[in-house]
This record gives structure tokens, C-alpha cells and sequence, in this order.
């Protein structure tokens, strides 16, 4: 595996690590002071920091370093998680994604922005009220000076990290600490690196350090396991103790460790450079591989052999030191890996596979259901009789094929809270633009439906979602003055009903203004002036083409704008869509669609010589019409009596210009089926050929839309049987015509 691999896998855990902080933020924001769910916010950061500092990523390390810091306020219950703080750390999240995307992608993230979270989440560690979010300024570079050398013929290291708040630290201000740092054994054990730490107490001050290597053993004697060194350390910086400390907390029980404030130097002067006798090149990120020579002592006294001697003795204590360093960090990264992968055996093992990979696996599945189907055809054409092996054999071949569909569908049911929760960040950012306050509310986050539904769900539920925050929900001060919360919910539901999933996007805002919508429509010929219309059919108005009663033209969205192109996305998924408002009170838009797009379980039956497909998801029940069970209603409406209720009956033949005259109920059977807010209805079909389950094939991609119909399917035979739109033919039946933008067209 590459590093390209590698770095690939890094951003995926990077998704899921994102996921889990801003699912963490959410339910502290919601009340949840479970001291689990503040480690795990802290962890995902402390995780993407980790990674990224691997990679070089400094811009996402130094970000992830501010964020974790005052995470680690909330944990150590040093800052308390409430309303203001957790804006503050929300909109972290959203920089520290786009930093991650930034990071991964090459795009652009406004640096005065990230700048001005980065002094908010300073000032709440330190316990101060957060600054207004405002540009700041950039920081300018600092001169290059020289490290200067000191009598020992040592060069400092040069811990000039340009790593973040550089304007925050100048030289010639802030305290001078000594800082004694010794790593326990178990340090490495568990997966802790002391250059990793001295790095990171780098990025707050100037520092130089010392190391002491007195207790380095011969290499005969030396136990690669076994921490030998230690380092002396000052440091100038304008950060108090605690945040000093706050760098070793992962390590503070596992080293012997001692942090005192020594006298402040004079304005101006240099930190005084301590010498370090050997190579710590692998703090820098930018260090050379070399360590540096060491330079010939200036001691008048010191002959040339023994300052040869000096030199030879100390190159060997560097190597040494070197080796004991490289030692080390392979122990503690396979004690790392070890731990990892024991706790991967604990949760479950898990692979990742190419989407693509998984593709051209359901359509293998699909050809081997309709091969499956083929092969039955035959066996019925050729009247074999029920107790052969080929009909015992065929059965085991239908049963094995519908395990391996439905294991094959499984892998690609994904959960829908990763679209869930990336609204969460559309009802922030939008309430921010047009000064409101909105919670967003989500339940069943973990209900499953195929990827590819999921994957084309995002954009019509984002605009969804930014119309009900800009124009379904009222500002602070109308809520108020209608006796209502100034802060708006907007509840997003998902759940399996009848084989699909039905979505809902519910806000408590003002409703749809009927009247508005009626003249608006009537402005635009949409509808006759003298029209009478339900207030469904006028909800509906705001699903035509370029529909709005925006009085201006937003930059966010308006209420109705673009709805069209909303109904053609679910339509395009075999979904639909339907509203209700209550002036005053709110609206709900209500989103049923598949569950996968590949294969239906349906009813074969036929109509006028027709062979059509009833999904089996819609049908309640069949029966056979008796004549005293059917009644006339009306001049062309017929109702059919099922226990002591009456149902309407509706022809599909009929509906759907297969013939001219109305078939007689009595000779054909009645499927009764339930749709989406339309309630129960009898279809009449002529025969039932049997249940099948079949491929679904986009009509609409490889003819014509046609309406009525959903999609298409290859049958056992080799003939097309197109699949029933159960919605349009109910829709139709209850007296609206059966047109192209009034049904609904599946892709497969």
C-alpha cells in the first residue's frame, strides 16, 4: 500500500471522526452532559489532529491543537458547555471539515475566519468571554535570526515551528519556565511519542532543550522497551502553567514530570540556549536527516587530542541516543497498531470496498434474478411435473438467489444520519445569514435505504431545508409578538412504512399563506381567476415551475423557488412528495421513497392484454368481486363492498387508455392497495399471473416517460412488462388527470 492509499484512508476515518464530533456537539447542545459523549467530541478531534500531523498537514494540526485545548476545558469541567459555547464550537467543526476538505481536495478556507475561531476558542479556555468574530489581522513574518552556539560547540535546536498564533508569542516577551521531563516505560507502551509532545509544547513559546543521556546503558545492556532518557526544557511563553501541562495530559501518569516558573528575562534579551549533545532532528518536520557536526571545544586549556577525543566520544553518545529514539517509536507504534487491532476485533471487522465494485455486483445479482425467472419460464412450458429434480432443484436455485439479492442489497443500505447531520450545518449557517434562531430536531437517524437513494436525496433535502429557514420560519421578533418561542425547530423524521421510507421535514413557522399562493398563481395564468381549489391543490401551486412569493429575490432560496426542480428529484428517485400547511402553525412535507432502486417484489398481473407489474409493497390484499358486492356511484364511479366499508373501485385498463369501455369487476380481480395520502382503493385487473420478484429498468432512460407507469422489467419469457404507478393511477382516479408531471418515473 502507497502513501497515496494510506493518506485516502486517513480522510475516510476523517469523515467518520467529523460525524462523531458534530453528532457529540449536538446532543451536548440538546441537554446531554454524559461525560462519554465530551470524550468522544474530544477524541475525534484529538484523532484528526493525530492523523494530519503525520501527513504534514500543519494548517489542520495547528486548528485541531486550539480546538482539542478548549475541548479539553469542557472535559476537565473548567468551561461549561452552554449556548454561546457551543456556537463557538459548532462553527469549529464546520472550519476543522472544511479544513479536512481543504486538506484533501486542494480548495480554500477563509483564513480571517478560521483566525477569529481560533481567538474565540483561546479566550474560552482561558476562561474569558469569546471575542466578536471579526477578520483578523495576518499575521506577519517574524525575521530569521541565526541560533547562535554556545561554548560546548553545540547548536540549539531550532523549534521555530511556523505553526499558529506566531504574533501571540514574540521573543522579547512572556515567562520563562524550566520544565524537567522524564517518559516512564509505559509511555511508549501505549502508543505516546515524547517527540510528538515536544513538538506540540513548541508550538506555544520558544524553547531550547537539553538531553540527558546519563542513564544510557551499553548496547549490550540496552532494552529497546526500556525509556533511558530525559530532557531539560525552557521554554518563554505568554501561556499560563495549566497549558504548559495541558501537553502532557495523555502522558502525565506515565512520566515524571516538573514544570516551574523561573524569574523573567529582561525585555530584549535572548532565551538563554541550553546545548543538546545529539540529533533531534525528528521533532522538526522540516529538520534534516543529519544531525549537526559537532563544532571543536573553545577551551584554551583543551589540547587538540583531547578535543578530537571530545568530539569522537560525543558522535557516539549521538549515535547511540539516535538509535534508542528510533527504537523506541517502532515499540510504541507496534504496541499502537496491536492495541488497534484488538480493539477492531472487539467492535467487528469491517473492509472498504469501491462503490463501483459493489455496482456491477447488483447488476450481476439482477441478471442471475431474471436468468433465475428464464429458466422457471421453461420449466412451466415443458409441463414437468411437481416431483421432478429439475422443479426440486429450481426451487433451491430461486431460494439461493433471493439470499445472495437480499445480502447484496444489504451492503449498500446505508444509515441516513450522514445527510442528517450535514443539515444540521445548512440550518446553522442559513439562520446566521438571515439573523434567526433554529434547532433542528432529527429522529431515526439509523433507518437504512440504499446509497443511491441516499447519495441523491442530499440536494433536494438541502433546499428544502434552506426554504424552510429563510422563509418558513418567522424572525425572532414575529414569534414573540404571535405568543411563540423565538427560537424555531425545524424536525427531520425518518422511517420504513409499506417497504419504503418516508421522510418528513416539519417547521413550526407561519404556514402557507393560501390566499398569497392563489393570486400569486393567478398572476402567473397558472390558474383561472374563478378556479375552485382545495387548500392541498393550492399547497400544491408551489411545486409549478418558477413558482414564488418572495417579495425579492433571496441569495439563500424562497419558498417555492426551485420546488419544482425538488418534485423532479424525488420523482426521479420513484419517490413523491406531498405538503400540508396550517396557517400560523407550520407546514410538512412528506417524502416517500424506495428503498432501493435495483429489484421489487411484485404481483404479475395482466390488464386488456397487457402484462403489467404491481409493486407488492402497495397491495393490502386481492379478491374476487361478487355482483352483489359492487355498487354504481355516480355516472362513471363504481364502489365495492368490503366488510360492511366501501372502497372505490378503479379500472386500471381504463385509467390507462388500454380500452375505451369499463371491464366488468365481477369477471377480473380487485387488488386492494394503499397509497401515500390518497387512501385505499380497489384495482381491477383483469388476471392474476403470479408474484415475482423482478429488476427494475428506467423506462424513462431508455424510451420515454410514460405516464402512469414507473418503470419496466424483463420477464422470465423475454418479454417487457412495464411496472405500475400505483400513485399516478389512484391520483387519476380521484379525478386529476394522468399527466407526465402528475406521475412518478423510477430509475433503475
Amino acid at each position: 500500500m502507497d502513501m497515496n492509499e494510506i493518506k485516502e484512508i486517513f480522510f475516510q476515518e476523517c469523515e467518520e471522526q467529523l460525524a462523531e464530533l458534530e453528532s457529540g456537539l449536538l446532543k451536548l447542545n440538546d441537554g446531554d452532559r454524559d461525560p462519554e459523549t465530551v470524550n468522544a467530541v474530544f477524541r475525534a478531534v484529538h484523532s484528526i489532529k493525530g492523523g494530519a500531523g503525520a501527513f504534514g498537514l500543519d494548517d489542520l494540526v495547528a486548528f485541531a491543537h486550539v480546538f482539542e485545548t478548549t475541548l479539553d476545558c469542557v472535559r476537565s469541567n473548567k468551561l461549561e458547555p452552554n449556548q454561546d459555547v457551543l456556537k463557538v464550537m459548532l462553527k469549529s467543526a464546520d472550519v476543522l471539515a472544511d479544513l479536512t476538505n481543504a486538506a484533501r481536495d486542494g480548495g480554500y478556507v477563509d483564513e480571517s475566519r478560521s483566525r477569529a475561531l481560533v481567538k474565540e476558542l483561546e479566550a474560552l479556555a482561558n476562561g474569558e468571554v469569546p471575542v466578536a468574530s471579526a477578520e483578523a489581522p495576518k499575521a506577519q513574518p517574524k525575521p530569521a535570526v541565526a541560533a547562535p552556539t554556545d561554548d560546548s560547540g553545540f547548536q540549539p535546536i531550532p523549534f521555530n515551528f511556523d505553526g499558529f498564533d506566531e504574533d501571540e508569542t514574540p521573543a522579547d516577551a512572556g515567562q520563562v519556565y524550566e520544565i524537567s521531563f522524564k517518559p516512564r516505560r509505559d509511555l511508549y507502551s501505549k502508543g505516546n511519542e515524547a517527540a510528538l509532545l515536544l513538538r506540540d509544547l513548541s508550538r506555544i513559546g520558544e524553547m531550547s532543550i537539553n538531553c540527558d543521556l546519563e542513564s544510557l546503558p551499553d548496547l549490550d545492556k540496552l532494552d529497546p522497551e526500556e525509556s533511558y532518557v530525559s530532557w531539560m526544557i525552557s521554554l518563554r511563553t505568554t501561556r499560563s502553567e495549566d497549558e504548559i501541562r495541558a501537553v502532557f495530559e495523555f502522558a502525565e501518569w506515565d512520566c515524571d514530570l516538573e514544570v516551574r516558573a523561573a524569574e523573567a528575562s529582561p525585555s530584549g534579551e535572548e532565551l538563554p540556549m541550553v546545548p543538546v549533545p545529539f540529533d533531534l532532528s525528528i521533532l522538526n518536520d522540516d529538520a534534516s536527516a543529519e544531525a549537526p557536526a559537532p563544532s571543536p571545544t573553545r577551551d584554551a586549556a583543551e589540547t587538540p587530542a583531547a578535543a578530537a577525543e571530545t568530539a569522537t566520544e560525543a558522535s557516539k553518545m549521538a549515535a547511540a541516543a539516535a538509535r534508542v529514539e528510533r527504537k523506541e517509536s517502532a515499540a510504541a507504534t507496534a504496541a499502537a497498531a496491536a492495541a488497534s487491532n484488538t480493539a477492531a476485533a472487539a467492535a467487528g471487522q469491517t473492509i472498504r470496498v469501491d462503490l463501483d465494485r459493489v455496482d456491477r455486483l447488483i447488476n450481476l445479482v439482477g441478471e442471475l434474478v431474471i436468468n433465475q425467472a428464464m429458466l422457471s419460464q421453461s420449466v412451466i412450458e415443458n409441463d414437468t411435473t411437481g416431483t421432478s429434480s429439475i422443479n426440486m432443484g429450481l426451487e433451491e436455485l430461486q431460494q439461493l438467489t433471493r439470499e445472495i439479492q437480499d445480502s447484496v442489497m444489504a451492503i449498500r443500505a446505508q444509515p441516513v444520519k450522514p445527510v442528517f447531520q450535514r443539515m444540521s450545518r445548512i440550518v446553522r449557517e442559513v439562520a446566521d445569514m438571515v439573523g434567526k434562531s433554529i434547532r433542528l430536531v432529527t429522529e431515526g437517524e439509523n433507518t437504512e435505504v440504499d446509497k443511491t437513494v441516499i447519495d441523491k436525496l442530499a440536494e433536494p433535502l438541502t433546499h428544502m431545508i434552506r426554504n424552510a429557514v429563510d422563509h418558513g420560519i418567522e424572525t425572532p421578533e414575529k414569534r414573540e409578538a404571535a405568543g411563540k418561542d423565538p427560537e424555531g425547530t425545524i424536525k427531520l423524521t425518518a422511517k420504513h412504512r409499506s417497504g419504503r421510507i418516508v421522510i418528513e421535514l416539519v417547521d413550526d413557522g407561519a404556514g402557507i399563506n393560501r390566499e398569497r399562493v392563489r393570486q400569486k398563481a393567478i398572476d402567473n395564468d397558472l390558474i383561472a381567476a374563478d378556479a375552485n381549489l382545495t387548500d392541498e391543490e393550492i399547497d400544491n401551486l408551489i411545486f409549478a415551475p418558477g413558482f414564488s412569493t418572495a417579495d425579492k429575490i433571496s441569495d439563500i432560496s424562497g419558498r417555492g423557488v426551485g420546488m419544482d426542480v425538488v418534485k423532479r428529484s424525488i420523482q426521479a428517485l420513484g419517490g413523491r412528495i406531498s405538503i400540508s400547511s396550517r396557517p400560523g402553525q407550520g407546514s410538512t412535507f412528506t417524502m416517500s421513497l424506495p428503498l432501493t432502486l435495483a429489484v421489487l417484489d411484485g404481483m404479475v398481473v395482466t390488464v386488456a392484454g397487457q402484462t403489467l407489474v404491481v409493486p407488492l409493497t402497495a397491495i393490502v390484499e386481492t379478491l374476487q368481486p361478487e355482483a352483489a358486492a359492487v355498487h354504481s356511484f355516480g355516472a362513471n364511479q363504481r364502489l365495492i363492498s368490503i366488510r360492511n366499508s366501501f372502497c372505490p373501485l378503479v379500472d386500471v385498463g381504463r385509467i390507462l387508455n388500454f380500452r375505451s369501455t369499463q371491464a366488468n369487476p365481477v369477471e377480473g380481480v380487485a387488488l386492494l392497495v394503499e397509497s401515500e395520502g390518497g387512501g385505499q382503493r380497489a384495482l381491477m385487473v383483469d388476471a392474476i399471473q403470479g408474484q415475482r420478484q423482478v429488476v427494475i429498468k428506467s423506462l424513462e432512460a431508455n424510451y420515454t416517460h410514460v405516464p402512469g407507469i414507473a418503470a419496466a422489467t424483463i420477464l422470465g419469457d423475454g418479454r417487457v412488462a412495464l411496472i405500475l404507478d400505483v400513485d399516478a393511477v389512484v391520483a387519476a382516479s380521484r379525478g386529476q388527470s394522468l399527466k407526465p408531471e402528475m406521475s412518478l418515473a423510477a430509475t433503475g
